[in-house]
């Protein structure tokens, strides 16, 4: 069932499930925005991978 199917309810079961899912998307969507730009940076700098020693 999806919500734009007719026969969706929005009863507390899937209120808390589709807040759940969209939940753990947008924290995996932000941590990997977050790596991609600290990735699109590094490289920008040249650096050599080895970390800041």
């Amino acid at each position: 069932m999806f919500p734009f199917n007719f026969e969706w309810i929005w009863d507390m079961s899937h209120m808390v499930f589709m807040g759940g899912l969209w939940y753990a998307l947008i924290i995996l969507g932000i941590g990997m925005t977050y790596c991609i730009v600290k990735a699109a940076i590094d490289t920008a700098k040249g650096g050599d991978g080895h970390g800041h020693h």
